[in-house]
């Protein structure tokens, strides 16, 4: 029965599922209480079968929460592909989903960030607003995985749904460096023209080694796009460490690992873990791991 039912979530079969559940009630329990590393659902979701995954969530919604051999749950497995309905009808049953990190510290959203996604991001971030600013186990936001993975049009996307949220967009990882430092460090110079001219991105912060973006592009390998980048950087007041201003050191943030959540939690229990996920201040959202360190 079991391999009937893995046999219909891969065609994604739904007369098939139906007469299944027909034939044995429980079938979608035994699924639910199975030591299979991936379930149904993780399969529809990942092969994009959405009229699979509403029927499945209709008689068996627990199965959003469910967890695969790497502590994905099926929204993981669905913003990595790509399927933004399949993310939407997810994330509509357990919001709670939306927090769950995998086994590399991951949300649905870093996943959707680093695999570039922009239509589940933007469905993410209007669904589950919170999980937005979550931060991965380097402090860094889900802009520094877009950026950190040259992801533009998710950027884009992400900062016209913040506006000018200076804290955000000025966000510094555990090695003080902003999205700035890390997208003038890899010398990518549409990101760069794009945070000097459409975001409020603080073009003088200091990193930990009190190094300003400038100060990053100048101490890096010179090739030809150097010009370029410090023509751009200069023309909206960019400066080197030394002639910025001495200001207090308030960026050093010690994230704490957040424990991992394990197979079979529910909705319920998900939501209670949601204080402890790493936040930036004063906020209710969420952010992954990914990007480069700077020095």
């Amino acid at each position: 029965m079991e391999k009937k039912l893995l046999d219909a979530a891969m065609e994604g079969n739904i007369t098939m599922l139906k007469d299944l559940i027909q034939e044995d009630p429980l079938v979608l329990d035994r699924a639910l209480a199975s030591c299979l590393s991936e379930t149904p659902l993780h399969i529809a979701s990942m092969l994009g079968h959405l009229g699979f995954v509403k029927e499945l969530l209709t008689h068996k919604p627990e199965l959003a929460s469910e967890l695969d051999s790497r502590g994905s749950t099926p929204l993981h497995l669905a913003a990595a592909k790509g399927h933004a309905e399949i993310v939407k009808e997810l994330a509509l049953v357990d919001p709670a989903a939306c927090m769950v990190r995998n086994e590399d510290g991951w949300t649905a959203l870093h996943v959707a960030a680093v695999k570039g996604r922009v239509k589940v991001l933007s469905e993410l971030a209007r669904v589950r607003t919170d999980s937005t600013l979550a931060l991965t186990d380097r402090g860094e936001t889900v802009l520094h995985l877009c950026v950190g993975h040259n992801r533009l049009e998710g950027l884009k996307a992400l900062a016209e749904a913040f506006g000018k949220d200076d804290e955000f967009l000025n966000w510094k990882d555990v090695d003080g460096n902003t999205i700035l430092h890390i997208s003038v460090a890899k010398k990518q110079i549409e990101i760069i023209k794009f945070l000097l001219t459409s975001t409020g991105v603080n073009v003088n912060a200091l990193n930990a080694n009190s190094s300003t973006a400038l100060d990053i592009l100048m101490q890096s390998l010179r090739d030809l796009r150097d010009m370029e980048i410090e023509d751009s950087l200069r023309s909206v007041g960019a400066k080197s460490a030394k002639d910025v201003q001495p200001i207090m050191h308030d960026w050093v943030r010690v994230p704490t690992k957040e424990h991992q959540i394990s197979r079979r939690l529910g909705s319920a229990a998900l939501s209670s873990k949601e204080g402890d996920s790493m936040r930036l201040p004063n906020r209710s959202l969420a952010i992954g791991s990914g990007g480069g360190e700077v020095r």
